[in-house]
């Protein structure tokens, strides 16, 4: 029995032009889309999405230790307690700003095929997860603040799923805006209600 896997077609993770969407099907999916298997995808996200996790790190764990350290500063001598949560709040900083940001960069993929959205996604917790294009609903290119200022986007692909929409973080504003556009073109040529 042959167990190596089948030759797939070059997939476009940047916007040269091409379109982002794959060319060729997925491995054993069928026009309808019914054998879709789960696979990890191909596509690492954007670099600069390490320093958005670390300005995310910053503004959630390092505000709890910005502010337990005032209060430990202010009346440390009544409330000898305080040392445990900053000590807490100060390695909760280290590890939300240096470990999570590159761990989740190393783990985090994604992949567009003319069937199916492909993520990966976490980093204590994976989840492998594929929308298929006649589940998709809507796709939404989302820009938060912090993400406008790094030039970054994410992708948010909502489906008829309980689990809700899927998405992928950390992709370049541009890209993110042509796979939105390139999924809602093939989405429309799809057959199915997307229920």
């Amino acid at each position: 029995m042959d167990t190596r896997p089948a030759p797939r077609a070059p997939d476009r993770a940047r916007p040269d032009g091409a379109d982002p969407v794959r060319a060729g099907r997925p491995d054993g999916a069928g026009p309808d889309g019914a054998a879709l298997r789960l696979r990890p995808p191909e596509h690492p996200l954007d670099p600069r999405v390490v320093r958005w996790w670390v300005l995310r790190g910053l503004c959630s764990a390092g505000l709890v230790l910005l502010v337990l350290l005032v209060a430990w500063w202010l009346w440390v001598p009544a409330r000898p307690w305080l040392v445990g949560p900053v000590v807490l709040a100060a390695l909760a900083t280290v590890v939300r700003t240096t470990v999570e940001p590159r761990w989740r960069y190393a783990v985090h993929r994604w992949q567009t095929t003319p069937d199916a959205v492909y993520g990966l996604t976490g980093w204590v917790v994976r989840e492998w997860r594929v929308a298929p294009l006649s589940r998709v609903q809507t796709v939404d290119a989302v820009r938060g603040p912090l993400e406008q200022l790094l030039g970054l986007a994410t992708l948010r692909v909502t489906t008829a799923s309980s689990n809700g929409a899927l998405r992928i973080v950390g992709l370049d504003q541009r890209l993110a805006d042509e796979v939105a556009e390139a999924l809602t073109a093939v989405g429309e040529r799809t057959p199915g209600d997307a229920t």
